[in-house]
C-alpha cells in the first residue's frame, strides 16, 4: 500500500497471525515497525532489500501476540527504540498481565524507550505519527494515525471490533474510543487492523 509519502507493507506474524506492518518514507527511507507479533525472515529481507532504517518499533498495545517478536527486531535493528502507550506500562513489564506465556510459551517483559499519551505526535522522516489512546481491548491501547492511514490494533477490525474479556478490558471504554477517535477521523481514512 503507498500513500502520499508513505508506503506500508503488511506481514503475518507470531502464533496468532498478527498483521505486523512496516511503514517507510518513501523519501527518506526512514521507517517503523508495528506490533511485531513474531520473528518473520521475510520482514527482515523486505526492510534490507528496500535500505530501510528503522527508527522505532511500535505497539498498539501490549499483549504476547503483539510483542513476541519484539526482541528479534531489536536485534536485527539494534537503532530502533520500542514506542508505547504510557497507560500500557504495566502490561508490558508483567508476563501474567500481558499473556505472553499463553501465547507461545514464553514469558516477555519489556520497558518500552519512549512512552507517549494521547494526542502526542513523533516524526519518522517527512511522515508526522499522531498517537490515538484507545482504550477498551486493553487500558494503553493505541491507534496510530499517520496521513490518512491508521493502525488501529485490536481496537477495530473489519465489521468487528476487540474483544473485551481480557483482564482490563472494557466494552464501555472500547466503544467511546471507536466512537470518539475513530467514528471521527475522515471518511476516507484507510484502517490497517492488528487481525484479519
Amino acid at each position: 500500500m503507498k500513500g502520499k509519502e508513505m508506503v506500508v507493507k503488511s506481514f503475518l506474524s507470531g502464533p496468532l497471525a498478527v498483521n505486523c506492518y512496516v511503514a517507510s518514507d518513501e523519501t527518506s527511507k526512514k521507517a517503523f515497525i508495528v506490533d511485531p507479533g513474531g520473528h518473520n525472515i521475510n520482514m527482515v529481507n523486505y526492510i534490507r532489500d528496500n535500505n530501510l532504517d528503522i527508527e522505532y518499533i511500535i505497539l498498539t498495545h501490549g499483549h504476547g501476540d503483539h510483542i513476541g517478536g519484539v526482541a528479534a527486531c531489536r536485534q536485527e535493528f539494534p537503532g530502533a527504540k520500542l514506542v508505547a502507550c504510557i497507560h500500557e506500562k504495566d502490561m508490558l513489564e508483567d508476563p501474567y498481565l500481558n499473556m505472553s506465556t499463553l501465547t507461545d510459551g514464553n514469558p516477555v517483559s519489556l520497558a518500552a524507550d519512549r512512552y507517549v499519551s494521547d494526542g502526542e505526535t513523533m516524526k519518522v522522516g517527512g511522515l508526522e505519527l499522531k498517537f490515538l489512546h484507545t482504550p477498551g481491548h486493553t487500558p494503553g491501547g493505541m491507534c496510530i494515525l499517520v496521513e490518512n492511514v491508521v493502525f488501529s490494533g485490536d481496537t477495530l477490525f473489519q465489521q468487528s471490533i476487540g474483544r473485551t474479556d481480557f483482564p482490563g478490558s472494557s466494552f464501555a471504554a472500547i466503544k467511546e474510543s471507536i466512537r470518539n477517535k475513530l467514528y471521527t477521523l475522515p471518511d476516507d481514512t484507510v484502517v490497517l487492523p492488528g487481525h484479519m
